[in-house]
């Protein structure tokens, strides 16, 4: 492979550890709202917020595998994910409730733009599988971003 292969690969790893460790804190971020949320619309919430954590849960394996198929390693610790994540960490446990809705819908939109932006890498490195992987990957990352907008309403 050449340095220009090499190079693409490496962007696209980089940016591959990025979304796992995106997806690693968010997963934290949505559990913590969904234990802390409250107010009349508890439940709703409530639930709504486990059903987004599970599925961001069952990504992070499924990124972490593709940087190893690709023969990289992956982020090996929280200082790691605090690193190299566009999620910035709340401890606030006191949020309202559309203070919540907003930060995830705001996080999850970031998502949705750092997965477009990972088309092009994983086209130039010729990795079709992680190009097909980033459309499933955007279109639940959208569809979070679509129930948290319309909750907000």
């Amino acid at each position: 492979m050449t340095n220009i292969g090499n190079n693409t690969k490496k962007a696209l790893v980089d940016e591959l550890n990025g979304l796992l460790a995106d997806h690693l804190a968010l997963f934290i971020k949505t559990k913590n709202f969904h234990w802390h949320v409250a107010g009349p619309r508890f439940r709703d919430l409530h639930l709504l917020f486990d059903e987004q954590a599970i599925e961001i849960r069952d990504q992070i394996d499924v990124i972490g595998e593709r940087v190893r198929k690709l023969d990289a390693n992956t982020i090996t610790s929280i200082g790691a994910v605090a690193s190299h994540t566009q999620v910035k960490d709340q401890d606030d446990a006191e949020l309202t409730a559309e203070a919540m809705l907003t930060e995830l819908r705001d996080d999850n939109a970031k998502m949705v733009a750092r997965l477009k932006a990972m088309k092009p890498l994983a086209e130039q490195a010729n990795d079709n599988a992680t190009d097909g992987l980033l459309d499933d990957w955007t279109d639940m990352a959208e569809e979070r971003v679509w129930f948290l907008s319309q909750t907000l309403k």
